[in-house]
C-alpha cells in the first residue's frame, strides 16, 4: 500500500474529480475538472465538524466515522458535489515521516530487506499497527546528498486504525476513494513551486501547526508545534468575554487588522510569537546541520492564517514571506479570484488532492 502514490485503482474514470480534506475543525471539498490541459475550478465548500459535537466552530474534533459520513453528505450536498472521483487526506498527527540514510545496495530485494528491518528502529509502535512505505531520494539530492555507498530513504507511516476510519467515512458517504494520501504531500502539490531550492512550510491548523521543509519537492525536515488555529481563537475568547464561535469569527473576519468594535490583534500575537519562535528554531536546526540556506516560508492552514499574518511574519523571520495561493493552480472566473486569494490558505490540503486526482484519471 503507497501513500507516495495510488493505493487504489478502483475509481471510475470521470471529468470531474473532488479532493477531500478530513481535518480535525473542519472538512473541506474542492471540485476540479481537466478542460484544454487547464484545472478548472468547479465548486469548493467547507463545514465546520465541532457543531456535530455539541461544540462550536473552530475547535478541533475527534469524531466517530459515522459523524464525520453524516457532516460530510451535508457538505457534499451543499458545495453541489456531483462527481463520486475522490482523494482524500490523511491527517498528519495519525502519520509518521522520517528522513533516514542507510546502507546502499544494487539489488533491489536487498535494498527493500534493509529498509524494512531498519524502519522499526524509528517506529515508536509495532509496525503490525501500521501500513509502511518508502521512497529513495533520487542521486544527487544536493550539495548534501549521502555518499556513494549510502541511500537517503523517506519512511512513512500511518495508522492502521486510522486508515479504518477514512474507509468507513468513504463507504458511508458513497464515494469512492482512489488513494488516501498524509497532508503534508497534498500541500506540497498545491502551494510549492520552487524545483530545487529548501523551502519552509508552516501549516497552522486547529490544534497544531505542522513546520517542513521542501527541497526537490521532497520533505526534508518535518515537525509538530501543538499550538494552533484554536489557542489563537480561545485568546481571543478570554480577552474579550466571548463565545469560541464568536471569537473564531471575528478572527477569519478581521485577522490581525485594527478595526474599531472588533479586538486588539496584540491580544493574539502572542500566541502567534510562540508558533513562529519554535519554527525559526526548526528552521535554524535545519540550515545548520544541512549546511543550506532557506530563503522562503509558506504560510498555510485553515486553522489560523488571518488576515495581515503575512506582515507579521515578516517582522519575525528574515525571509521572505508568502501566504500559499493553491487556487492559482486552477481556473475561475475573475471576479472569484480576490476571495480565493483570501481563503487559499483553508484549501491548500483539498486542492492538493483534486490535482492529484485529475492526473490519475488522465493515465
Amino acid at each position: 500500500m503507497s501513500f507516495l502514490w495510488n493505493l487504489l485503482k478502483t475509481a471510475k474514470k470521470s471529468k470531474s474529480v473532488v479532493g477531500i480534506d478530513v481535518g480535525s475543525s473542519s472538512l473541506k471539498v474542492v471540485q476540479l475538472r481537466r478542460e484544454n490541459g487547464a484545472a478548472i475550478l468547479e465548486t469548493y465548500g467547507e463545514l465546520a465538524l465541532a457543531p456535530y459535537s455539541g461544540g462550536e466552530a473552530g475547535t478541533a474534533t475527534n469524531l466517530p466515522a459515522d459523524t464525520i459520513a453524516a457532516s460530510l453528505k451535508d457538505l457534499l450536498k451543499e458545495a453541489s458535489i456531483t462527481t463520486e472521483d475522490a482523494g482524500i487526506s490523511i491527517p498528519f498527527s495519525r502519520s509518521l515521516l522520517t528522513l533516514v540514510t542507510l546502507p546502499k545496495r544494487d539489488d533491489a530485494n536487498e535494498q527493500k530487506t534493509i529498509i524494512e528491518l531498519e524502519a522499526r528502529k524509528y517506529i515508536p509502535v509495532p509496525v503490525s499497527e501500521v501500513q509502511l512505505d518508502w521512497f529513495i531520494l533520487p542521486e544527487p539530492l544536493s550539495e548534501g546528498a549521502a555518499p556513494a555507498d549510502k541511500v537517503r530513504v523517506l519512511l512513512v507511516a500511518v495508522h492502521n486504525d486510522e486508515l479504518k476510519l477514512l474507509e468507513s467515512v468513504i463507504l458511508q458517504s458513497g464515494l469512492v476513494a482512489s488513494f488516501y494520501e498524509i497532508e503534508i504531500f497534498s500541500t506540497i502539490r498545491s502551494v510549492v513551486d520552487e524545483p530545487v531550492k529548501p523551502v519552509l512550510v508552516l501549516d497552522i491548523g486547529a490544534s497544531a501547526t505542522k513546520v517542513y521543509v521542501v527541497e526537490n519537492g521532497v520533505v526534508a525536515l518535518s515537525h509538530n508545534i501543538p499550538q494552533g488555529g484554536q489557542d489563537v481563537t480561545r485568546m481571543i475568547a478570554t480577552a474579550n468575554s466571548l463565545t469560541v464561535g464568536k471569537a473564531e469569527a471575528l478572527k477569519k473576519k478581521y485577522g490581525m487588522n485594527t478595526v474599531p468594535g472588533s479586538y486588539d490583534p496584540r491580544t493574539i500575537e502572542t500566541a502567534f510569537s510562540r508558533i513562529f519562535e519554535e519554527a525559526r528554531r526548526a528552521l535554524t536546526q535545519y540550515e545548520r546541520t544541512e549546511q543550506k540556506t532557506i530563503s522562503t516560508l509558506i504560510l498555510t492552514g485553515g486553522g489560523g492564517v488571518t488576515k495581515e499574518l503575512g506582515a507579521f511574519a515578516k517582522s519575525i523571520f528574515s525571509i521572505d514571506v508568502r501566504v500559499a495561493d493553491p487556487f492559482a493552480k486552477t481556473q475561475s472566473p475573475a471576479f472569484m479570484h480576490p476571495v480565493l486569494k483570501e481563503i487559499g490558505p483553508e484549501f491548500a490540503v483539498a486542492v492538493g488532492l483534486a490535482l492529484r486526482k485529475l492526473e490519475e484519471v488522465e493515465e
